[in-house]
């Protein structure tokens, strides 16, 4: 029925199809379709002894995450590491090494890369380096869990420092930092850490600062400089836009800051403009003008009007930290291939960041295929009710509402997923 419309469409794993008949078990009577998704949980079954991918099912089966978080988790790594991975060999190896399922689950949460990475040739020599250097097991598990980038770190020595500091910092910190020394680097640093720390920036935003290439917590007068623009624009401690936008005007001196307030300025954006941007995204400040430049002509080029170019950055300044490729590609696929106008990319900016392979595709495919069997009408949906919510609102509204039909949901979600099911 849809075969022109799965096929020459690169297939995901069965594992996903299964994640979603069990997370939306609630909105149908699951005797009524037990026989149209049994093939799909056989072929999952199948898959999953042949070797466990890291996919939605898997988050949800091995590490008890709820499907939501599982869904976000996922979408942080990119299709080829989920392809390449076997996160099985590294949950072995961290469990082998004291790491409690709740220190993995906090990890993971964290740092989802680290199911991607080769655990004998990767993880396992940097644990056992710093288990030579004297950490017990419960030093290493507390450090890795709070920090866990760690062990993204390539060399040995930035590995042998980086850990180093992170524990001295969690040794600290019950200290108070009037009683600090101060004039050294290192002083400065413990000290401006533990003033965000009592501020009230958890370890997890504070630490993972500490081992950045950026030295925002280094000095003394620039770091209080700094530390005071950033609480008096109104960003909360808590978030990870405050760390941000902390790390970002760090680097930044009042003169270049003046002079991308003029550019933006001959750009048309107020002062004001530019500030409510950095509020929303704080990265998008440091940008080149010259990459500002280029993003303006992609954007224009793809048919965007100047005045809704500037709309567009206004709400999703994200949109500014977009290569000119990708919002080439996803646009194109909107505009040209769906038929949705551009104004309607306008209205809701936010799918400019949604993963085209993940997230875009497999909806768009499921309402081509109502659209070919004249099941939504003349008018192409809303992009927003297409994109713009979760996976399980989106099979409710246009797949799950089908359910007296179980071949035709079956089918719907052969598409979504882009299997076959018999």
């Amino acid at each position: 029925m849809f075969s022109l419309i799965i096929s020459g469409r690169k297939p995901l794993e069965l594992h996903k199809w299964r994640y979603l008949r069990d997370s939306l078990a609630f909105l149908q009577n699951p005797s009524a379709f037990s026989i149209s998704f049994s093939s799909a949980s056989a072929a999952a079954d199948v898959s999953r002894r042949k070797g466990n991918n890291f996919t939605v099912s898997y988050l949800v089966e091995s590490l008890g995450f709820n499907t939501k978080l599982a869904e976000s988790i996922w979408r942080k790594v990119t299709t080829e590491e989920a392809k390449c991975c076997n996160p099985d060999s590294v949950l072995t190896l961290l469990r082998s090494h004291g790491f409690t399922d709740s220190h993995i689950s906090t990890i993971i949460r964290t740092y989802p890369r680290l199911l991607s990475l080769d655990a004998e040739s990767s993880l396992a020599p940097k644990l056992r380096f710093l288990t030579s250097r004297g950490a017990s097991t419960s030093e290493l598990t507390e450090i890795l869990t709070k920090v866990p980038k760690i062990l993204g770190i390539k060399k040995d020595k930035a590995l042998s420092r980086y850990y180093d500091f992170v524990r001295e910092i969690i040794i600290v910190a019950d200290k108070s930092y009037y009683s600090l020394p101060e004039g050294s680097a290192q002083g400065n640093k413990l000290r401006n850490v533990l003033v965000l720390r009592d501020m009230g920036v958890p370890q997890r935003l504070l630490l993972p600062l500490l081992i950045s290439n950026h030295h925002v917590c280094c000095g003394k007068e620039k770091f209080e400089e700094t530390l005071k623009k950033v609480v008096e624009m109104g960003f909360e401690p808590a978030t990870f836009r405050f760390v941000e936008a902390l790390r970002m005007l760090y680097q930044l001196s009042d003169k270049t800051i003046q002079e991308k307030l003029s550019f933006y300025g001959k750009l048309g954006f107020s002062e004001g403009d530019v500030w409510e941007m950095f509020k929303k995204n704080p990265s998008f400040l440091p940008l080149s003008e010259k990459n500002v430049l280029n993003s303006i002509e992609a954007y224009l080029g793809l048919g965007f009007t100047r005045d809704e170019f500037a709309v567009l950055v206004k709400c999703h300044p994200q949109c500014l930290n977009y290569s000119a490729e990708l919002v080439k590609r996803k646009t194109e696929f909107l505009v040209k291939d769906m038929n949705w106008p551009v104004k309607s990319l306008v209205s809701n900016p936010t799918v400019l960041g949604y993963n085209l392979e993940k997230r875009t595709i497999p909806r768009c495919n499921v309402i081509k295929a109502l659209m070919s069997e004249g099941l939504l009408g003349s008018e192409l949906p809303s992009l927003g009710s297409v994109l713009v919510c979760t996976d399980h609102a989106f099979l409710k509204r246009y797949v799950m509402k089908h359910g007296d039909d179980k071949k035709l949901v079956a089918e719907l979600m052969a598409v979504f997923t882009g299997g076959h099911v018999s």
